[in-house]
């Protein structure tokens, strides 16, 4: 019976333990997080500080599932790897063997390079233990800055914002989000983000953040100052490799791993936001810290541990969805968030400036890409449509295949428009 190890219990781990047991029942599968025993969904960590749901309700399976399943769920903190004894030290002392390892490590916050990142009130968003502490760090506190112009930072600002607390966002762009976004979509975003009552500082950075003990204002590249007694630090995050880092594991940005995510070791594998592939597919970051390439790096690994015949990891077309407070957004395939040769694009927006759409295509005029701002599109036909480069004249004419909005929506018709 092989003793398969897996450290992290986010959506990559969790994916790979469920897809060994459904290839066997032979195997012995231990699942080890430092931060909770259960598996939860972390994209949903903003909506239990909101009040829409308590903390159980972010565990997708009942607490007997794993049980059922025969995976051993072990809530410690790893503090060292043998990889020629093939064991794990744990921060209490005892150890744990394996015979295959999968690295499941997540990322970390990229820290902010200034002075006054250890005063109280100043904190980051990733962790379980960073909503426990943001809970502690707000009673009280009428006025934050989130410093950072991307999908976490939104969401502090929605959490901040629906207590009540005066937020300020400040971008070191000029335009929000505007390194994925083109410029259209990059403008509606922050308009219907000061639309909500958040304000918006473009083009800004924060040098220092000063107070007593506790945060009470930062100071920003052009000389001002905002009051503040809360900062959020949500300026991306990194792949958290600290754990390997002193290992014969090798490691770049990421621990890196080859097309079938297997790490320099052999029986180590590396998966979800902490791996980097040697040789990313064409068009394909060699890290993408996104849920859904978690998943099907979850997958791919599992199959490749219990078949003869490994496969390579295919992430398939890019996709990402997102919310911006009431805005929901999605993207699927290649986007240029700037003109390219040989690219092109057809952009919709409605009259009141809240929906939109871009159909991106080449120069046969195959469609690439698609980004939606309010509109709800279906994954499959999205993913099949760029998958058979299909004409952007018949994207157009068949829209309604496309669209998902919820019944009695008025959907859009671009033969007309």
């Amino acid at each position: 019976m092989s003793n398969i190890v897996i450290i992290g219990n986010g959506i990559a781990g969790i994916t790979a333990a469920r897809h060994i047991r459904q290839y066997s029942r032979e195997h012995r599968i231990t699942v080890i997080s430092a931060e909770s025993k259960y598996f939860f969904s972390r994209t949903a960590l903003m909506y239990v500080y909101m009040g829409h749901m308590k903390f159980t309700h972010t565990q997708p399976y009942e607490n007997h599932y794993w049980r059922q399943q025969d995976i051993n769920l072990i809530q410690a903190r790893v503090s060292g790897i043998d990889t020629a004894g093939k064991q794990l030290t744990l921060a209490n002392g005892s150890s744990l063997p394996y015979d295959t390892l999968i690295l499941a490590l997540g990322s970390k916050p990229r820290p902010l390079p200034v002075a006054g990142t250890d005063l109280a009130g100043v904190q980051s968003l990733y962790s379980k233990q960073d909503l426990e502490l943001m809970e502690a760090n707000t009673p009280g506190v009428r006025q934050a800055v989130v410093t950072g112009g991307g999908l976490i930072g939104v969401e502090m600002a929605e959490m901040l914002h629906s207590r009540g607390i005066e937020v300020s966002m400040v971008v070191r762009e000029d335009g929000f989000w505007n390194i994925v976004l083109p410029k259209e979509e990059s403008d509606l975003v922050g308009r219907h983000i000061e639309s909500r009552g958040v304000k918006l500082l473009l083009s800004k950075n924060i040098t220092a953040i000063r107070g007593q003990g506790r945060v009470q204002e930062v100071a920003l590249d052009d000389g001002s100052t905002l009051p503040c007694q809360f900062v959020g630090i949500t300026i991306g995050v990194i792949p958290n490799i600290d754990l390997v880092k002193d290992s014969p594991i090798e490691v770049n940005r990421g621990i890196l791993v080859d097309e079938y995510l297997q790490t320099n070791i052999p029986g180590i594998y590396a998966i979800g936001d902490c791996a980097e592939l040697r040789q990313p597919p064409a068009g394909r970051r060699a890290i993408e810290p996104v849920w859904y390439t978690g998943r099907l790096m979850g997958e791919a690994a599992a199959y490749n541990i219990c078949h003869d015949q490994p496969q390579p990891y295919d992430p398939g077309i890019w996709f990402n969805s997102a919310k911006f407070f009431d805005l929901e957004y999605q993207t699927y395939g290649l986007v240029p968030a700037s003109a390219r040769t040989g690219a092109d694009s057809f952009y919709w927006q409605d009259d009141k400036g809240e929906r939109a759409l871009r159909l991106a295509y080449n120069d046969q005029q195959q469609l690439t890409g698609i980004n939606s701002l309010g509109i709800r599109l279906r994954h499959e036909v999205a993913d099949r449509w760029i998958r058979e480069g299909v004409s952007l004249e018949y994207a157009l004419a068949h829209f309604n295949e496309l669209q998902f909005d919820p019944e009695f929506y008025p959907l859009l018709n671009f033969t007309t428009a």
